[in-house]
């Protein structure tokens, strides 16, 4: 009787399972160049920077648009053919120590990237202003992306929380957007 059960609860399990919907989507994230022999202009941010945002495939589940979101700042090490490439992480929201989190409500998504546990490390030659910039680019570009086959247009919140004296005049960097809709 006991093995019938456990029979039934995995087969029940597996159709949870497989009932799961899974989307390739483009991420965009703000990547360092450390490591690299190169510097990108940012044409939104108007500076050359040995950084860049850039798009990367993933496969997600869950909660759209909020998981697009959070997925911006996870671990990326950049794939290379070189021996002498080193550096086991890009994303400059992981090195840097900026958390990232969006809830949606009825007036729109909410966007808030947490510099409490903000540092910069010696290989990164960026300001903190800098790598706020970057990331709200990425946010922008993904949402952007997310919202092309929308019929109804998206308010975007983006917050800076987590300030104390020295971070202060980040929260100048906290925005709102409004993405249209691409109706398809």
């Amino acid at each position: 009787m006991k093995k019938g059960f456990v029979i039934l609860a995995g087969l029940a399990f597996a159709t949870l399972a497989s009932a799961t919907t899974i989307t390739m989507v483009p991420i965009y994230e703000p990547l360092s160049l450390h490591g690299t022999d190169g510097d990108e202009v940012i044409s939104e941010t108007g500076e050359a920077l040995q950084a860049t945002v850039m798009a990367r495939p993933m496969a997600l589940t869950g909660a759209f648009p909020e998981t697009l979101v959070g997925s911006i700042g996870t671990p990326h090490k950049i794939p290379t053919n070189n021996p002498n490439y080193k550096v086991q992480e890009a994303n400059l929201l992981v090195l840097c120590h900026i958390g990232l989190a969006a809830e949606l409500s009825a007036d729109g998504l909410h966007v808030r990237l947490d510099v409490s546990k903000l540092s910069i490390p010696s290989e990164v030659d960026l300001t903190s202003r800098q790598v706020l910039k970057l990331a709200i680019v990425a946010v922008r570009k993904t949402l952007e992306e997310y919202q092309k086959p929308q019929t109804s247009g998206l308010s975007v919140f983006i917050e800076i929380i987590g300030v104390d004296e020295s971070k202060a005049t980040l929260t100048d960097l906290s925005a709102r957007i409004r993405l249209p809709g691409g109706g398809g």
